[in-house]
C-alpha cells in the first residue's frame, strides 16, 4: 500500500484513531501462502491471535485456511468466522477446563498439548464425555530464533511446551491413558523471525524427534511448525508480502519425507500484518527545548507494540509533503513510555495532519485497551469504506 493510495478525503470524514485495512493485499498474501504451501501439500492454520476482527477472520475463512486458537473465546471466533472445526488446532499453556470441553463438543481437530499436568486433564475430561481427543505434543526443540527475548518461546525457560528431557515421561503417561490419541508433534520457536536459518535448525531438529518417538513406537502422522515467520517493518511499501516461499522450501529441503506425514504452520503476522495501518491524528505539535514532540490522539491503548516490545513501525504523515523534520512521536496517555517513535522523521506536522503507523495489522488492534477509559478503535476497510 504505497503512501499515495490512502483515502485521505475520505478519512477526514472519520474519527479518528481507527484501523484501516487493504483487503486487496490481505487477499494477495493469502493467495501467495495458498500457493507456496501448495507446492507441497503444507496445512495452513492462521493464527488467530493476531488479529481476530470478525472481518479479516471471514476473509481467511473463505480463502480455505484452518485456526489456530489459543483460548475459548478463539474458537468460538473461528466457528462463527466460518472455520470448520476439523481445520481448527487448540494450543495454550494454560486451557481452562471449559476451554478443553468446547474443543470437544465441537470436534476440533487437535489439542496442542503443553505439559504433563495438562494431558492429564485433558484425558480425564474427555474420558467423563466418554470421548477420545485428538493431542500433539509441543516440544520445546531448545533452538535460539534470535528475536525479542519477549516473543521467544522455544527454550527451556519458556513457560510454553514439553522440554526434550521431559519427553519420555510423558510418552510414557500417554501410554496409560484410554482418552487421548497421539496424532502429532507441534513446535513453535518465537515470533517475527526474519533469519531462515532457524527455522532450517527447526527442521533439522523435528527429523531427530521424529526419529526418536518412530524407536519407541510411536507413529506419528503430524508435524506441526508454529508460525513465526516476520515481516518488513521498515519497507512496507516496496516489500508487503513475507517470504512465504523461501520459508515452505526451507522446511521441505531439510525434512525427511515419511510415508503419510502431514505438515501444519501457523502463520499469523505474515498473513494480516502488513494490511494494517492505525491512523491517527496530530493534536498538538509541541515545541521543547531539546526536541519536537507530534502528540497523536492514539496511543498505546491502540497499539501497545511500540511499548511493550520496543517494535518499530513506519510512521507516516500522510497529509503532508512540505520538507522532513524530526519529531518525537507520542501518545496522550499518562505514560512515559507511551511513545511510537523517537528522532522520526516526517514531513513537517501540523495539527489535524493525519499520521499511519503502518504494518499494524497483527497485534494492533486485537491488543487495544480501555485504559484511561479510552474507546476502543474502530475498524474499517478499503472495500467498504
Amino acid at each position: 500500500m504505497l503512501k499515495g493510495t490512502f483515502p485521505i478525503e475520505k478519512f477526514k470524514a472519520l474519527q479518528t484513531p481507527f484501523y484501516y485495512y487493504d483487503t486487496d493485499l490481505l487477499k494477495e498474501a493469502l493467495n501467495v501462502v495458498k500457493t507456496e504451501a501448495g507446492k507441497y501439500n503444507y496445512q495452513i492454520h492462521y493464527a488467530v491471535k493476531a488479529n481476530a476482527n470478525p472481518r479479516i477472520l471471514s476473509i481467511i475463512a473463505e480463502a480455505g485456511l484452518g485456526a489456530d486458537c489459543v483460548s475459548g473465546g478463539e474458537i468460538s471466533a473461528s466457528l462463527r468466522a466460518g472455520f470448520p472445526a476439523s481445520k481448527i488446532v487448540f494450543a495454550g499453556v494454560g486451557k481452562a477446563d471449559w476451554e478443553i470441553e468446547l474443543g470437544l463438543d465441537n470436534n476440533i481437530f487437535c489439542f496442542n498439548v503443553e505439559s504433563a499436568a495438562e494431558l492429564a486433564i485433558i484425558n480425564e475430561i474427555a474420558g467423563v464425555k466418554g470421548k477420545v481427543a485428538s493431542v500433539a505434543l509441543r516440544i520445546n526443540p531448545e533452538i535460539d530464533a534470535h528475536t525479542h527475548a519477549k516473543i521467544t518461546t522455544g527454550m527451556k525457560e519458556n513457560k510454553f511446551g514439553i522440554n526434550i528431557g521431559q519427553l519420555n515421561g510423558v510418552l510414557a503417561d500417554l501410554k496409560q491413558m484410554e482418552h487421548v490419541k497421539l496424532i502429532g508433534i507441534h513446535f513453535h520457536i518465537g515470533s517475527q523471525i526474519t533469519d531462515l536459518s532457524s527455522f532450517q535448525a527447526l527442521a533439522i531438529r523435528a527429523n531427530e524427534i521424529l526419529e526418536e518417538l518412530e524407536a519407541k513406537g510411536f507413529k506419528i502422522d503430524n508435524v506441526n511448525f508454529g508460525g513465526g515467520l516476520g515481516i518488513d517493518y521498515h519497507h512496507p511499501n516496496h516489500l508487503p508480502i513475507a517470504a512465504f516461499d523461501n520459508y515452505f522450501a526451507v522446511i521441505n529441503k531439510l525434512l525427511e519425507q515419511r510415508p503419510g506425514l502431514q505438515v501444519h504452520f501457523e502463520p499469523g503476522r505474515s498473513i494480516v500484518g502488513p494490511c494494517g495501518s492505525l491512523i491517527s491524528k496530530v493534536l498538538y505539535v509541541k515545541e521543547g527545548e531539546t526536541k519536537n514532540f507530534a502528540i497523536l490522539d492514539a496511543g498505546f491503548t491502540e497499539l501497545i507494540r511500540p511499548a511493550m516490545y520496543d517494535a518499530y513501525h513506519r510512521i507516516e504523515n500522510i497529509s503532508g509533503d512540505e520538507e522532513v523534520e524530526v519529531y518525537d512521536v507520542v501518545g496522550p496517555i499518562c505514560e512515559s513510555s507511551d511513545v511510537f517513535g523517537k528522532d522520526v522523521e516526517l514531513n513537517k506536522a501540523h495539527r489535524g495532519d493525519l499520521i499511519a503507523l503502518r504494518s499494524a495489522g497483527a497485534y494492533g488492534e486485537i491488543m487495544a485497551s480501555q485504559y484511561n477509559c479510552r474507546k476502543l478503535p474502530a475498524s474499517y476497510f478499503s472495500d467498504t469504506l
